[in-house]
């Protein structure tokens, strides 16, 4: 059902203008929080909550890009930020892990192609350190998508989110402000489903100190979104291992998406 899932949702973005793009499962800590401006003493970065790999353990890092990171999270750099005012640790960002979002392959595609416009989303498996029970696995899919383009807004990007979980089958959205450390304003996008809100994921508009020292000038509005708990729902389940069971009586009795 997750096939299914992952085509239903790909060509509702292509259709909707966008182009995907992907990406790496092993990454460096650089480009996986650093970039992202995500302080290095975040709890998301703990050895508990995320994969980290022994062998290779550093990752090699574009000395010039390292630098214009480090100032600006010491500093905040030329961007009227004053940063998180600690000392950067540049061997801490070479560290090596699973990436633990897709944010990674559009922040990287951003500082690749600063000029817009751009519309791409991205696919793919991401890794936390999750004990599984019915709500959480430790690798699970997620989508990814951004819109850089000249005027893009707060208002834009609520319209692209409604378009695309309406197209999903989901008429009732709402969002509500929400905090993420690279997005500012941030909200989580919710729909209805069986008389409940169910949050699905977080968007916003990638903070100054994100985009300013790449020379990405126009506002960049960022999403990245839950796949799992969105097939429970289609589906009607209750335990999100299920999506992986390997019963075909039971995918043969499943709708399809």
């Amino acid at each position: 059902p997750m096939m299914q899932l992952i085509k239903k949702i790909r060509n509702i973005f292509v259709e909707m203008g966008f182009k995907e793009i992907q990406g790496n499962y092993v990454e460096s800590c650089f480009w996986d929080m650093d970039v992202l401006f995500i302080p290095q003493d975040h709890p998301a970065r703990d050895m508990q909550d995320t994969f980290y790999c022994k062998n290779p353990s550093r990752m090699e890092v574009d000395k010039k890009l390292l630098d214009i990171v480090a100032e600006i999270h010491e500093t905040g750099g030329k961007t009227n930020s004053k940063g998180w005012g600690y000392k950067f640790s540049k061997e801490e960002s070479k560290r090596v892990l699973l990436r633990t979002h897709t944010t990674v392959n559009t922040i990287r595609y951003l500082i690749q192609h600063p000029e817009p416009p751009a519309k791409i989303f991205s696919i793919g498996k991401v890794f936390r350190r999750e004990n599984i029970d019915m709500t959480h696995l430790p690798e699970f899919y997620q989508v990814e998508g951004i819109v850089y383009e000249e005027g893009a807004n707060f208002r834009e990007l609520i319209g692209v989110l409604k378009e695309f979980y309406r197209k999903m089958g989901f008429e009732k959205i709402r969002f509500r402000p929400a905090y993420f450390p690279y997005t500012e304003p941030s909200m989580e996008i919710e729909v209805e489903w069986n008389g409940k809100w169910m949050e699905l994921g977080g968007s916003g508009i990638f903070r100054p100190e994100v985009t300013e020292p790449f020379g990405i000038k126009d506002q960049v509005l960022a999403w990245g979104l839950g796949l799992e708990r969105m097939a429970m729902m289609i589906l009607g389940l209750y335990d999100i291992r299920e999506l992986y069971f390997s019963d075909i009586e039971w995918l043969r009795k499943l709708p399809l998406l």
